[in-house]
């Protein structure tokens, strides 16, 4: 095991410096200036130089990326235009509002979509199955930022259950539990909104993997010694069956991470997905940059996370460092 991460670890180096490389060149070649945003359209040549020089966007474009690379390595992001701060503590800052948001509605879809796919997976035939199948196809055909808009129209304006955006009520100071509840109050509808998606996913992907499995042999001996149909896919079946839904879950990571741009904006939620947002809006290379390295760095670490719990849901996987 020790030597599998080692060799995991060590693969993640070029795969970070081409994902660096093909998001400089992106940024490159997009239109725009960062200096006319930073200094605004009333400044001269001299003014617009002295700014260039200041943030290194006067060197060609292969000096500036092997600085960036340079300064990675020591640990040290840049700073961020829009912001005039570190970028690494401008990240670090909306961290949480994000993670919050993304266990949140990971947490729901997974125990949600799996357990309505283990009801539409026992029951292939019934018309509960076919509701719950209908239902998990339209949430994963649907845009996740039009379920968010129609759910404050509904939610919020209509039915007037939960804030309309934000990640709290700052004018009303709450302290210690009082602002955790108001915290689970903002956080109710974008965390939902966010799931929906993933629990479309979840909940076809569980009921199409049981159904193929409910034939297999070890589930037919399983039924043969008396057992309820309840108790042979919880405890036989669905074993065997979690190992395509892990992988969908861990490969969902970056999916969740672009979906919660979008719920971000819509729901004003203070996380790196409104960061990344305001970020190209306004051309932050550095801070552009970092959020895209967090992005596929996050990826990556979710698809090694998913590899390890490999060995916990089936004793037979096991890994070998070649």
């Amino acid at each position: 095991m020790r030597a599998y991460l080692v060799r995991r670890l060590l693969q993640l180096a070029p795969v970070v410096l081409l994902i660096l490389a093909i998001n400089f060149t992106l940024i490159q070649l997009a239109p725009g200036d960062p200096v006319l945003i930073l200094a605004g359209d009333s400044g001269n040549e001299t003014y617009y130089a002295e700014m260039r020089a200041k943030y290194g966007l006067d060197r060609p474009a292969y000096e500036q990326f092997a600085r960036y690379v340079l300064n990675i390595l020591r640990g040290d992001f840049g700073y961020s235009f829009r912001y005039g701060q570190p970028v690494f503590a401008v990240i670090l800052e909306r961290v949480p509002a994000t993670l919050l948001l993304m266990l949140t509605a990971q947490t729901i879809a997974i125990i949600v979509g799996i357990g309505l796919g283990m009801i539409a997976g026992s029951r292939p035939s019934g018309n509960l199955g076919l509701f719950i199948r209908t239902g998990a196809a339209l949430g994963y055909a649907l845009p996740v930022f039009w379920i968010g808009q129609l759910s404050i129209l509904f939610f919020a304006y209509q039915l007037g259950w939960f804030p309309v955006y934000g990640m709290e009520s700052l004018r009303a100071g709450y302290t210690g539990i009082a602002r955790v509840f108001d915290i689970a109050h903002h956080l109710a509808l974008p965390a939902l909104t966010l799931a929906v998606v993933e629990i479309g996913l979840l909940v076809r992907l569980t009921d199409a993997t049981l159904r193929d499995l409910s034939g297999e042999d070890f589930a037919r001996t399983a039924r043969a010694k008396g057992l309820r149909e309840t108790i042979v896919v919880r405890r036989h079946i669905l074993r065997n069956a979690l190992l395509p839904v892990v992988t969908a879950i861990g490969g969902q990571l970056g999916a969740l991470l672009t979906g919660a741009v979008l719920v971000e904006i819509v729901f004003a939620w203070p996380g790196l997905g409104r960061l990344l947002y305001d970020a190209m809006l306004a051309r932050d290379y550095p801070l552009l940059m970092a959020m895209f390295l967090v992005s596929a760095f996050g990826v990556v670490i979710g698809n090694l996370i998913t590899d390890l719990l490999y060995t916990r849901i089936d004793p037979r996987v096991r890994f070998e460092a070649r």
